[in-house]
Protein backbone atom coordinates (compact mmCIF):
# COMPACT_ATOMS: atom_id res chain seq x y z
CA UNK A 1 0.00 0.00 0.00
CA UNK A 2 1.11 3.69 -0.70
CA UNK A 3 2.75 5.23 2.11
CA UNK A 4 1.03 8.54 1.80
CA UNK A 5 3.71 9.96 4.76
CA UNK A 6 6.59 9.71 3.24
CA UNK A 7 5.88 12.80 0.77
CA UNK A 8 5.08 14.75 3.91
CA UNK A 9 8.62 13.37 5.35
CA UNK A 10 9.74 14.43 2.30
CA UNK A 11 8.90 18.02 2.60
CA UNK A 12 10.12 17.72 6.06
CA UNK A 13 13.40 16.66 4.81
CA UNK A 14 14.00 19.19 2.48
CA UNK A 15 13.19 21.70 5.08
CA UNK A 16 15.77 20.35 7.09
CA UNK A 17 18.46 20.44 5.18
CA UNK A 18 17.76 23.82 3.82
CA UNK A 19 18.07 25.08 7.17
CA UNK A 20 21.31 23.40 7.10
CA UNK A 21 22.77 25.29 4.38
CA UNK A 22 24.30 28.16 5.58
CA UNK A 23 26.28 25.92 8.31
CA UNK A 24 27.53 23.48 6.41
CA UNK A 25 27.63 24.50 3.15
CA UNK A 26 26.47 21.74 1.39
CA UNK A 27 24.07 23.11 -0.91
CA UNK A 28 22.61 26.63 -1.67
CA UNK A 29 19.27 27.98 -1.42
CA UNK A 30 20.50 30.56 -4.07
CA UNK A 31 18.61 30.44 -7.33
CA UNK A 32 21.33 28.90 -10.46
CA UNK A 33 23.47 30.38 -12.51
CA UNK A 34 22.24 27.86 -15.29
CA UNK A 35 20.25 29.83 -18.10
CA UNK A 36 18.76 26.35 -19.26
CA UNK A 37 15.08 26.56 -19.52
CA UNK A 38 13.31 23.82 -16.55
CA UNK A 39 11.55 21.40 -18.33
CA UNK A 40 8.37 20.75 -16.11
CA UNK A 41 5.66 17.74 -17.65
CA UNK A 42 1.84 17.78 -17.18
CA UNK A 43 -0.97 16.44 -18.94
CA UNK A 44 -3.23 19.56 -18.41
CA UNK A 45 -2.86 21.05 -21.74
CA UNK A 46 -4.94 24.61 -21.89
CA UNK A 47 -8.07 24.50 -23.67
CA UNK A 48 -7.67 28.41 -24.63
CA UNK A 49 -5.20 31.22 -24.21
CA UNK A 50 -7.75 33.59 -23.61
CA UNK A 51 -8.61 33.99 -19.60
CA UNK A 52 -12.11 35.16 -20.97
CA UNK A 53 -12.83 32.24 -22.21
CA UNK A 54 -11.40 29.85 -19.27
CA UNK A 55 -12.67 28.62 -16.09
CA UNK A 56 -10.21 24.92 -16.16
CA UNK A 57 -6.97 24.24 -15.79
CA UNK A 58 -5.81 26.43 -18.48
CA UNK A 59 -5.04 28.68 -15.69
CA UNK A 60 -1.83 27.13 -14.80
CA UNK A 61 -0.53 28.43 -17.65
CA UNK A 62 -1.70 31.50 -16.92
CA UNK A 63 -0.53 32.07 -13.26
CA UNK A 64 2.63 32.74 -14.71
CA UNK A 65 2.57 34.82 -18.18
CA UNK A 66 -0.55 36.51 -17.02
CA UNK A 67 -1.00 39.12 -13.94
CA UNK A 68 -3.91 39.16 -11.58
CA UNK A 69 -4.24 42.47 -8.87
CA UNK A 70 -4.25 40.15 -6.04
CA UNK A 71 -1.73 36.62 -5.77
CA UNK A 72 -0.57 34.26 -2.91
CA UNK A 73 2.87 34.78 -1.39
CA UNK A 74 4.95 31.18 -1.50
CA UNK A 75 3.74 29.56 1.44
CA UNK A 76 0.83 31.72 1.87
CA UNK A 77 -2.92 31.14 1.79
CA UNK A 78 -4.21 35.18 1.95
CA UNK A 79 -4.65 37.44 -0.74
CA UNK A 80 -1.37 40.26 -0.89
CA UNK A 81 -1.30 42.48 -3.82
CA UNK A 82 0.72 41.35 -6.66
CA UNK A 83 -0.16 43.88 -9.89
CA UNK A 84 -1.75 46.22 -7.71
CA UNK A 85 0.19 48.12 -4.59
CA UNK A 86 -2.91 47.99 -2.30
CA UNK A 87 -6.47 46.68 -2.39
CA UNK A 88 -9.11 46.95 0.45
CA UNK A 89 -12.78 47.25 1.00
CA UNK A 90 -14.00 50.97 1.62
CA UNK A 91 -17.31 50.42 3.22
CA UNK A 92 -18.67 48.54 5.57
CA UNK A 93 -20.86 46.16 4.24
CA UNK A 94 -18.32 44.78 1.87
CA UNK A 95 -19.40 46.38 -1.27
CA UNK A 96 -17.07 48.40 -2.49
CA UNK A 97 -13.90 47.02 -3.22
CA UNK A 98 -10.74 49.59 -4.25
CA UNK A 99 -7.47 48.84 -5.81
CA UNK A 100 -4.49 51.11 -6.73
CA UNK A 101 -1.81 49.65 -9.28
CA UNK A 102 1.68 49.67 -9.14
CA UNK A 103 3.24 52.73 -10.80
CA UNK A 104 5.04 51.94 -13.90
CA UNK A 105 3.68 48.92 -14.64
CA UNK A 106 3.48 47.26 -18.52
CA UNK A 107 2.76 44.35 -20.71
CA UNK A 108 5.59 42.31 -22.65
CA UNK A 109 4.63 43.33 -25.52
CA UNK A 110 5.62 47.40 -23.88
CA UNK A 111 1.98 48.88 -23.62
CA UNK A 112 1.30 50.76 -20.16
CA UNK A 113 -1.29 48.35 -17.88
CA UNK A 114 -3.11 51.07 -16.28
CA UNK A 115 -6.64 50.72 -14.57
CA UNK A 116 -8.49 51.22 -17.77
CA UNK A 117 -6.75 47.91 -18.52
CA UNK A 118 -8.03 46.40 -15.86
CA UNK A 119 -11.70 47.39 -16.35
CA UNK A 120 -11.11 46.57 -20.07
CA UNK A 121 -9.94 43.04 -19.00
CA UNK A 122 -12.74 42.24 -16.11
CA UNK A 123 -15.73 43.51 -18.19
CA UNK A 124 -14.52 41.59 -21.18
CA UNK A 125 -15.31 38.52 -19.25
CA UNK A 126 -18.85 39.70 -18.61
CA UNK A 127 -19.41 40.72 -21.65
CA UNK A 128 -17.91 37.97 -23.69
CA UNK A 129 -19.63 35.66 -21.61
CA UNK A 130 -18.67 32.65 -22.61
CA UNK A 131 -20.63 29.77 -21.51
CA UNK A 132 -18.88 27.52 -18.91
CA UNK A 133 -16.60 30.45 -18.26
CA UNK A 134 -15.06 32.62 -15.93
CA UNK A 135 -18.05 35.07 -15.76
CA UNK A 136 -19.99 32.66 -13.46
CA UNK A 137 -17.16 33.99 -10.95
CA UNK A 138 -18.38 38.06 -11.48
CA UNK A 139 -22.34 37.01 -10.11
CA UNK A 140 -22.22 39.60 -7.87
CA UNK A 141 -19.74 41.94 -9.57
CA UNK A 142 -22.20 45.31 -10.72
CA UNK A 143 -20.02 47.09 -12.39
CA UNK A 144 -15.92 48.69 -12.62
CA UNK A 145 -15.08 51.97 -11.93
CA UNK A 146 -11.56 53.82 -13.02
CA UNK A 147 -10.36 57.28 -11.27
CA UNK A 148 -7.52 58.29 -12.58
CA UNK A 149 -4.38 55.65 -14.23
CA UNK A 150 -3.93 53.79 -11.26
CA UNK A 151 -7.22 53.23 -9.14
CA UNK A 152 -10.03 50.68 -9.60
CA UNK A 153 -13.25 50.67 -7.63
CA UNK A 154 -15.19 47.53 -7.83
CA UNK A 155 -18.93 47.74 -7.53
CA UNK A 156 -21.07 45.01 -5.90
CA UNK A 157 -24.58 44.28 -5.83
CA UNK A 158 -24.53 42.43 -2.50
CA UNK A 159 -21.51 42.42 0.30
CA UNK A 160 -19.14 39.62 -0.85
CA UNK A 161 -16.34 38.96 1.78
CA UNK A 162 -14.52 36.28 -1.31
CA UNK A 163 -14.59 39.06 -3.64
CA UNK A 164 -10.77 39.42 -2.78
CA UNK A 165 -10.33 35.95 -3.45
CA UNK A 166 -11.89 36.53 -6.86
CA UNK A 167 -9.32 38.48 -7.90
CA UNK A 168 -6.31 36.26 -7.25
CA UNK A 169 -7.80 34.07 -10.01
CA UNK A 170 -6.00 33.55 -13.34
CA UNK A 171 -9.73 34.30 -14.81
CA UNK A 172 -8.98 37.94 -13.77
CA UNK A 173 -6.04 37.89 -15.49
CA UNK A 174 -5.11 41.53 -16.87
CA UNK A 175 -4.71 42.12 -20.95
CA UNK A 176 -3.67 44.59 -23.47
CA UNK A 177 -6.72 46.37 -24.37
CA UNK A 178 -4.96 46.62 -27.63
CA UNK A 179 -4.77 42.88 -28.31
CA UNK A 180 -7.69 41.61 -27.04
CA UNK A 181 -11.18 42.26 -28.55
CA UNK A 182 -13.70 43.91 -26.31
CA UNK A 183 -16.78 41.53 -27.78
CA UNK A 184 -14.51 38.22 -29.06
CA UNK A 185 -11.66 35.73 -27.95
CA UNK A 186 -8.23 36.29 -28.87
CA UNK A 187 -7.39 33.47 -31.27
CA UNK A 188 -3.90 34.16 -32.91
CA UNK A 189 -2.56 31.66 -30.41
CA UNK A 190 -0.13 34.28 -28.32
CA UNK A 191 -0.55 36.12 -25.09
CA UNK A 192 0.36 39.54 -24.18
CA UNK A 193 0.81 39.27 -20.58
CA UNK A 194 2.54 41.39 -17.52
CA UNK A 195 3.26 38.44 -15.26
CA UNK A 196 6.47 36.86 -14.61
CA UNK A 197 6.97 35.05 -17.90
CA UNK A 198 6.36 36.17 -21.44
CA UNK A 199 5.08 33.10 -24.04
CA UNK A 200 8.06 32.91 -25.98
CA UNK A 201 6.80 29.79 -27.94
CA UNK A 202 3.33 27.96 -28.23
CA UNK A 203 2.89 25.10 -29.69
CA UNK A 204 -0.71 23.06 -28.86
CA UNK A 205 -0.54 20.35 -27.41
CA UNK A 206 2.71 20.07 -27.40
CA UNK A 207 5.07 22.60 -25.24
CA UNK A 208 4.74 26.20 -23.79
CA UNK A 209 8.21 27.73 -23.82
CA UNK A 210 8.35 30.62 -21.01
CA UNK A 211 10.98 33.18 -20.95
CA UNK A 212 11.76 36.09 -18.05
CA UNK A 213 9.56 39.31 -18.51
CA UNK A 214 12.11 41.66 -17.95
CA UNK A 215 9.11 44.38 -17.35
CA UNK A 216 7.55 42.65 -14.46
CA UNK A 217 6.33 44.11 -11.15
CA UNK A 218 4.69 42.17 -8.95
CA UNK A 219 5.03 39.58 -6.21
CA UNK A 220 6.79 36.83 -7.85
CA UNK A 221 10.57 36.40 -7.05
CA UNK A 222 11.73 34.21 -10.01
CA UNK A 223 14.50 32.18 -9.34
CA UNK A 224 15.31 30.76 -12.49
CA UNK A 225 15.29 32.29 -16.12
CA UNK A 226 12.92 29.91 -17.85
CA UNK A 227 10.81 27.22 -18.46
CA UNK A 228 9.18 24.94 -20.65
CA UNK A 229 6.32 23.24 -19.94
CA UNK A 230 5.80 19.81 -22.12
CA UNK A 231 2.48 18.70 -22.31
CA UNK A 232 1.80 14.85 -22.51
CA UNK A 233 -1.51 12.84 -23.21
CA UNK A 234 -0.43 9.67 -20.71
CA UNK A 235 1.41 9.71 -17.80
CA UNK A 236 3.39 6.83 -17.91
CA UNK A 237 5.33 8.51 -21.49
CA UNK A 238 5.66 11.12 -19.41
CA UNK A 239 7.05 9.52 -15.95
CA UNK A 240 10.13 7.82 -18.51
CA UNK A 241 10.74 11.59 -20.12
CA UNK A 242 11.68 12.27 -15.99
CA UNK A 243 13.44 8.82 -15.65
CA UNK A 244 15.11 9.69 -19.17
CA UNK A 245 16.00 13.42 -17.82
CA UNK A 246 14.04 14.48 -20.83
CA UNK A 247 12.36 16.51 -18.38
CA UNK A 248 12.56 17.95 -15.08
CA UNK A 249 9.77 18.10 -12.84
CA UNK A 250 6.27 16.47 -13.12
CA UNK A 251 3.36 18.64 -11.62
CA UNK A 252 -0.02 17.13 -12.62
CA UNK A 253 -1.31 13.79 -13.93
CA UNK A 254 1.25 11.36 -12.75
CA UNK A 255 -0.88 7.92 -12.73
CA UNK A 256 -1.56 6.03 -8.94
CA UNK A 257 1.34 3.73 -10.29
CA UNK A 258 4.19 6.21 -11.61
CA UNK A 259 3.39 7.70 -8.31
CA UNK A 260 4.07 4.11 -6.17
CA UNK A 261 7.19 3.38 -8.38
CA UNK A 262 8.72 6.61 -8.29
CA UNK A 263 7.99 7.05 -4.27
CA UNK A 264 9.44 3.64 -3.76
CA UNK A 265 12.77 3.76 -6.26
CA UNK A 266 13.52 8.06 -5.84
CA UNK A 267 17.24 7.10 -4.47
CA UNK A 268 17.77 4.63 -7.17
CA UNK A 269 16.80 6.56 -10.06
CA UNK A 270 17.62 9.59 -9.12
CA UNK A 271 14.46 11.52 -8.16
CA UNK A 272 12.51 13.18 -5.52
CA UNK A 273 8.89 13.05 -4.62
CA UNK A 274 6.86 15.23 -2.68
CA UNK A 275 3.49 15.85 -1.81
CA UNK A 276 1.89 18.78 -1.28
CA UNK A 277 -1.56 18.85 0.84
CA UNK A 278 -4.72 20.03 -1.57
CA UNK A 279 -8.29 20.37 -2.23
CA UNK A 280 -8.57 18.35 -5.18
CA UNK A 281 -11.28 16.81 -5.60
CA UNK A 282 -12.93 14.20 -8.41
CA UNK A 283 -16.33 14.29 -9.21
CA UNK A 284 -19.67 12.81 -11.68
CA UNK A 285 -21.43 15.63 -13.48
CA UNK A 286 -25.48 13.97 -14.06
CA UNK A 287 -27.08 16.01 -16.99
CA UNK A 288 -30.46 17.23 -16.10
CA UNK A 289 -31.33 17.00 -20.01
CA UNK A 290 -31.05 13.49 -20.57
CA UNK A 291 -33.82 11.52 -20.08
CA UNK A 292 -32.11 9.02 -17.79
CA UNK A 293 -30.03 11.05 -15.69
CA UNK A 294 -32.85 13.75 -15.00
CA UNK A 295 -34.95 11.28 -12.68
CA UNK A 296 -33.50 11.42 -9.05
CA UNK A 297 -33.88 7.80 -8.40
CA UNK A 298 -31.47 7.02 -11.35
CA UNK A 299 -28.76 9.41 -9.24
CA UNK A 300 -29.43 8.64 -5.95
CA UNK A 301 -29.61 4.61 -7.28
CA UNK A 302 -25.62 5.54 -8.63
CA UNK A 303 -24.87 6.91 -5.37
CA UNK A 304 -25.98 4.01 -3.60
CA UNK A 305 -23.98 1.71 -5.70
CA UNK A 306 -20.44 3.70 -6.25
CA UNK A 307 -17.95 2.01 -4.05
CA UNK A 308 -15.82 5.17 -3.28
CA UNK A 309 -13.49 2.80 -0.95
CA UNK A 310 -12.74 0.11 -4.01
CA UNK A 311 -12.06 2.50 -6.09
CA UNK A 312 -9.72 4.48 -4.15
CA UNK A 313 -7.81 1.39 -3.41
CA UNK A 314 -7.75 -0.82 -6.51
CA UNK A 315 -7.27 2.01 -9.24
CA UNK A 316 -5.52 4.90 -7.34
CA UNK A 317 -3.69 2.79 -4.83
CA UNK A 318 -4.94 5.22 -1.88
CA UNK A 319 -3.06 7.63 -3.41
CA UNK A 320 -6.48 9.58 -3.32
CA UNK A 321 -8.87 9.50 -0.68
CA UNK A 322 -12.62 8.76 -0.24
CA UNK A 323 -14.66 11.39 -0.52
CA UNK A 324 -18.03 12.07 0.73
CA UNK A 325 -19.51 16.00 0.06
CA UNK A 326 -18.34 18.24 -2.99
CA UNK A 327 -16.55 20.61 0.05
CA UNK A 328 -13.37 18.38 0.40
CA UNK A 329 -12.17 18.13 3.71
CA UNK A 330 -9.44 21.18 5.53
CA UNK A 331 -12.37 23.32 4.52
CA UNK A 332 -14.66 25.02 6.82
CA UNK A 333 -17.99 23.30 6.82
CA UNK A 334 -17.06 20.06 4.93
CA UNK A 335 -19.45 16.88 5.81
CA UNK A 336 -19.86 13.45 4.72
CA UNK A 337 -23.30 13.99 4.04
CA UNK A 338 -23.49 10.85 1.05
CA UNK A 339 -22.03 8.72 3.84
CA UNK A 340 -24.85 10.04 6.51
CA UNK A 341 -27.73 9.51 4.29
CA UNK A 342 -26.76 6.21 2.24
CA UNK A 343 -24.14 4.35 4.27
CA UNK A 344 -22.36 1.71 2.71
CA UNK A 345 -22.64 0.91 -1.06
CA UNK A 346 -26.02 -0.99 -1.46
CA UNK A 347 -27.35 -2.81 -4.38
CA UNK A 348 -30.49 -4.20 -2.29
CA UNK A 349 -31.14 -0.99 -1.22
CA UNK A 350 -30.19 1.15 -5.28
CA UNK A 351 -33.13 -1.60 -6.60
CA UNK A 352 -35.87 -0.67 -3.72
CA UNK A 353 -34.79 3.18 -4.54
CA UNK A 354 -35.19 2.64 -8.88
CA UNK A 355 -38.50 0.26 -8.03
CA UNK A 356 -40.44 2.46 -6.03
CA UNK A 357 -39.96 5.25 -8.90
CA UNK A 358 -41.56 2.72 -10.74
CA UNK A 359 -38.15 1.71 -12.61
CA UNK A 360 -37.18 -1.98 -13.11
CA UNK A 361 -35.32 -2.63 -16.52
CA UNK A 362 -32.01 -2.11 -16.48
CA UNK A 363 -31.41 1.55 -17.16
CA UNK A 364 -28.66 2.77 -20.06
CA UNK A 365 -25.98 5.40 -19.26
CA UNK A 366 -23.10 7.08 -21.01
CA UNK A 367 -20.59 7.83 -18.89
CA UNK A 368 -17.89 10.20 -20.87
CA UNK A 369 -14.18 11.03 -19.48
CA UNK A 370 -11.44 13.02 -20.39
CA UNK A 371 -8.72 10.90 -22.46
CA UNK A 372 -5.95 13.62 -21.52
CA UNK A 373 -6.32 15.35 -19.01
CA UNK A 374 -6.11 13.54 -15.59
CA UNK A 375 -3.44 11.05 -16.27
CA UNK A 376 -3.70 7.60 -17.49
CA UNK A 377 -5.71 6.76 -14.38
CA UNK A 378 -8.79 7.93 -15.63
CA UNK A 379 -9.57 5.14 -17.81
CA UNK A 380 -9.36 2.31 -15.89
CA UNK A 381 -11.36 4.53 -12.59
CA UNK A 382 -13.70 4.60 -15.28
CA UNK A 383 -13.95 0.95 -16.31
CA UNK A 384 -13.85 0.20 -12.13
CA UNK A 385 -17.48 2.47 -12.18
CA UNK A 386 -19.33 0.37 -14.77
CA UNK A 387 -17.88 -2.91 -13.71
CA UNK A 388 -19.64 -1.72 -9.98
CA UNK A 389 -22.65 -0.54 -11.26
CA UNK A 390 -23.07 -3.20 -14.12
CA UNK A 391 -22.18 -5.49 -11.37
CA UNK A 392 -25.72 -4.73 -9.95
CA UNK A 393 -27.74 -5.60 -12.69
CA UNK A 394 -29.20 -2.64 -12.29
CA UNK A 395 -27.57 -0.67 -15.38
CA UNK A 396 -25.63 -1.09 -18.41
CA UNK A 397 -23.20 1.29 -18.88
CA UNK A 398 -21.22 2.57 -22.40
CA UNK A 399 -17.97 4.33 -21.76
CA UNK A 400 -17.31 7.07 -24.19
CA UNK A 401 -13.85 9.97 -23.78
CA UNK A 402 -12.55 12.91 -25.76
CA UNK A 403 -9.53 15.06 -25.93
CA UNK A 404 -9.74 17.96 -23.22
CA UNK A 405 -10.50 20.41 -25.81
CA UNK A 406 -13.22 18.64 -27.77
CA UNK A 407 -14.27 17.35 -24.09
CA UNK A 408 -15.30 20.56 -22.57
CA UNK A 409 -17.42 21.75 -25.54
CA UNK A 410 -19.23 18.43 -25.59
CA UNK A 411 -20.15 18.93 -21.73
CA UNK A 412 -20.87 23.05 -22.32
CA UNK A 413 -23.23 22.16 -25.16
CA UNK A 414 -25.04 19.21 -22.96
CA UNK A 415 -24.17 16.18 -25.29
CA UNK A 416 -22.77 14.06 -22.41
CA UNK A 417 -25.64 12.05 -19.93
CA UNK A 418 -22.90 11.69 -17.29
CA UNK A 419 -19.27 12.91 -17.44
CA UNK A 420 -16.24 13.17 -15.08
CA UNK A 421 -14.78 16.17 -13.71
CA UNK A 422 -12.11 17.31 -11.72
CA UNK A 423 -12.10 20.65 -9.57
CA UNK A 424 -8.81 22.33 -8.59
CA UNK A 425 -9.72 25.25 -6.07
CA UNK A 426 -10.14 28.77 -7.50
CA UNK A 427 -9.16 29.94 -4.22
CA UNK A 428 -9.21 28.29 -0.45
CA UNK A 429 -12.58 28.71 0.74
CA UNK A 430 -15.63 26.52 0.79
CA UNK A 431 -17.77 28.72 -1.18
CA UNK A 432 -15.91 27.95 -4.12
CA UNK A 433 -17.01 24.17 -4.02
CA UNK A 434 -20.48 25.47 -3.96
CA UNK A 435 -21.20 28.47 -6.03
CA UNK A 436 -19.21 27.43 -9.20
CA UNK A 437 -21.78 24.38 -10.22
CA UNK A 438 -24.97 26.12 -9.41
CA UNK A 439 -26.91 29.10 -10.97
CA UNK A 440 -27.31 29.30 -14.68
CA UNK A 441 -23.50 30.89 -15.29
CA UNK A 442 -21.53 27.62 -13.77
CA UNK A 443 -18.18 26.13 -14.53
CA UNK A 444 -20.26 22.94 -15.88
CA UNK A 445 -22.27 24.49 -18.38
CA UNK A 446 -25.39 22.50 -17.72
CA UNK A 447 -27.52 25.01 -15.62
CA UNK A 448 -28.39 23.98 -12.07
CA UNK A 449 -31.09 25.77 -10.43
CA UNK A 450 -30.63 25.67 -6.62
CA UNK A 451 -32.43 28.75 -5.34
CA UNK A 452 -31.68 27.91 -1.71
CA UNK A 453 -27.87 28.24 -2.43
CA UNK A 454 -27.86 31.22 -4.47
CA UNK A 455 -30.73 33.16 -3.40
CA UNK A 456 -30.39 32.39 0.31
CA UNK A 457 -26.71 30.36 1.72
CA UNK A 458 -24.71 31.89 -0.55
CA UNK A 459 -25.51 35.49 0.14
CA UNK A 460 -25.62 34.79 3.53
CA UNK A 461 -22.03 33.56 4.09
CA UNK A 462 -20.63 36.23 1.56
CA UNK A 463 -21.77 38.58 4.28
CA UNK A 464 -19.51 37.23 6.60
CA UNK A 465 -16.27 38.80 6.67
CA UNK A 466 -14.71 36.07 9.02
CA UNK A 467 -14.70 32.57 6.87
CA UNK A 468 -14.61 30.54 9.94
CA UNK A 469 -18.06 31.91 10.99
CA UNK A 470 -19.90 30.52 7.70
CA UNK A 471 -19.92 26.76 8.90
CA UNK A 472 -24.00 26.40 8.99
CA UNK A 473 -24.69 27.90 5.78
CA UNK A 474 -22.13 25.42 3.93
CA UNK A 475 -23.34 22.48 5.79
CA UNK A 476 -26.57 23.61 4.92
CA UNK A 477 -26.10 24.27 0.67
CA UNK A 478 -23.59 20.62 0.81
CA UNK A 479 -27.29 19.05 1.78
CA UNK A 480 -28.61 20.25 -0.70
CA UNK A 481 -26.29 18.23 -3.60
CA UNK A 482 -26.91 15.54 -1.40
CA UNK A 483 -30.49 15.89 -1.80
CA UNK A 484 -30.58 16.54 -5.46
CA UNK A 485 -27.42 13.96 -5.79
CA UNK A 486 -26.81 16.11 -9.41
CA UNK A 487 -23.21 15.83 -8.52
CA UNK A 488 -21.46 12.61 -6.95
CA UNK A 489 -18.15 13.46 -5.39
CA UNK A 490 -15.73 10.73 -6.07
CA UNK A 491 -12.42 11.40 -4.38
CA UNK A 492 -10.16 13.95 -2.72
CA UNK A 493 -6.51 13.82 -3.98
CA UNK A 494 -3.38 14.99 -2.96
CA UNK A 495 -0.46 16.73 -5.69
CA UNK A 496 2.73 15.14 -5.99
CA UNK A 497 5.89 16.75 -7.32
CA UNK A 498 7.84 14.33 -8.98
CA UNK A 499 10.86 15.66 -10.24
CA UNK A 500 14.92 15.37 -10.48
CA UNK A 501 16.64 15.07 -7.58
CA UNK A 502 19.01 19.00 -8.77
CA UNK A 503 15.51 20.35 -8.50
CA UNK A 504 14.86 22.69 -5.60
CA UNK A 505 11.84 24.95 -4.38
CA UNK A 506 9.10 22.09 -4.65
CA UNK A 507 8.18 22.93 -0.96
CA UNK A 508 6.72 26.07 -2.35
CA UNK A 509 5.63 25.57 -5.98
CA UNK A 510 1.67 25.00 -5.39
CA UNK A 511 -0.13 27.76 -4.61
CA UNK A 512 -3.30 27.45 -2.53
CA UNK A 513 -5.42 26.99 -5.86
CA UNK A 514 -2.92 23.99 -6.35
CA UNK A 515 -1.25 25.80 -9.43
CA UNK A 516 2.87 25.55 -10.32
CA UNK A 517 4.28 28.86 -9.67
CA UNK A 518 7.09 28.18 -11.74
CA UNK A 519 9.16 30.81 -11.03
CA UNK A 520 9.86 29.30 -7.62
CA UNK A 521 11.98 25.77 -9.30
CA UNK A 522 15.57 26.36 -9.59
CA UNK A 523 18.49 24.34 -9.67
CA UNK A 524 21.33 23.02 -6.39
CA UNK A 525 24.24 25.38 -7.63
CA UNK A 526 26.08 22.68 -5.33
CA UNK A 527 26.32 19.23 -3.66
Amino acid sequence: MFNRNRGLRQIAAIASVSSLVAGCGVLSSDSSDDDSPIVVGTTSAPSTLDPAASWDSSWELFRNVYQTLLNYAPGGSAPEPDAAESCEFTDASSTEYSCTLREGLKFSNGHTLDANAVKYSIDRIKKINVNGGPAGLLGTLSRVQVKGDREVVFHLSQPDATFPLVLTTPAMSIVDPEDYPANALRKDGKISGSGPYTLDTYDEGDKAELVRNDSYKGIADRKNSAVTIRYFQQSDEMAKALKGKEISVIYRGLAASDTVDIDANQREDGLQLVENATTEISYLVFNPSDPWAAKPAVRKAIAQIVDRGALVHNVYKDTVEPLYSMVPAGLTGHTTGFFDDYGDPSVAKAKKILTQSGITERVPLTLWYTSDRYGSTTKPAFEELKRQLEASDLFTITLKSRPWKAYVEGYQKGEYPVFGRGWFPDFHDADNFIAPFVGEQNALGTPYDAPEITDKLLPQSRAESDRGAVTQQIEEAQQVFVDDARLLPLWQGKQYVAADEEIAGLEKVIDPATMMTMWELYRKTSW
